[in-house]
C-alpha cells in the first residue's frame, strides 16, 4: 500500500469515526470462512457495517478525530474488525447472539458508545443494557405525559362525582 493510499484510508476512517457515535472493535481471527460469512450476513441484516482494518491506520484515524477515544487505541493489537452501527447496543446484542452458535467468537476488544469508552470483553453485558436514543426519548415522553394524564383523569372522575352529588341533591 502506497503512502497516498494509506493517507486516503486514514482520511476515510477519520470521516467515518466523526460521523458515528457507535464503534465496536472485535477480534474475529480463528473463524473459518463460512462462520465469517455468516457473521457478515448477520451484521448486514442488523444494519451494522463490519470491516477489517489495519491497527496502525485506525490508531492514526482516532488520533486525527475530534472525539476522545480514551484508552481505546491501546486495544489495537492483533486482528481487529470494526463494527459501526446507528444503535449503540445492536453490535453487542449481535455478538452475544452469534456466540451461541460459535466458540466464543467474535471477541469484543473495546467499544465507543454514546461518548463512553468500554475496554474488554467483560463489558459486553454492560453494552447490551445501553438504551438507544429513541428508547430514552420514548421513556422521557412517557414520564412527561404521566402527570398530565393523572390530572386529566382526576378532573374527569371528580367531575362525575360532583355531577352525581348535584343530581342527588336536586332530587331531594
Amino acid at each position: 500500500m502506497t503512502r497516498e493510499e494509506k493517507s486516503q484510508v486514514i482520511q476515510d476512517l477519520t470521516t467515518t469515526l466523526a460521523d458515528t457515535n457507535t464503534i465496536y472493535l472485535a477480534d474475529i481471527s480463528g473463524m473459518d470462512a463460512l462462520t465469517t460469512s455468516n457473521l457478515r450476513r448477520a451484521c448486514f441484516k442488523a444494519g451494522i457495517q463490519l470491516s477489517v482494518v489495519k491497527n496502525t491506520l485506525l490508531a492514526k484515524a482516532m488520533e486525527a478525530s475530534d472525539k476522545d477515544f480514551g484508552a481505546l487505541p491501546s486495544v489495537l493489537k492483533g486482528n481487529t474488525s470494526i463494527m459501526i452501527a446507528e444503535s449503540s447496543n445492536a453490535p453487542a446484542k449481535l455478538i452475544k447472539e452469534f456466540r451461541k452458535k460459535t466458540k466464543n467468537k467474535p471477541i469484543l476488544k473495546g467499544a465507543f458508545a454514546e461518548e463512553s469508552v468500554y475496554i474488554g470483553d467483560d463489558q459486553l453485558d454492560a453494552l447490551i443494557e445501553i438504551k438507544s436514543k429513541d428508547q430514552l426519548l420514548g421513556e422521557l415522553i412517557g414520564l412527561l405525559q404521566s402527570p398530565a394524564k393523572n390530572v386529566v383523569s382526576a378532573l374527569q372522575s371528580g367531575g362525575q362525582k360532583l355531577s352525581g352529588i348535584v343530581k342527588t341533591l336536586s332530587e331531594k
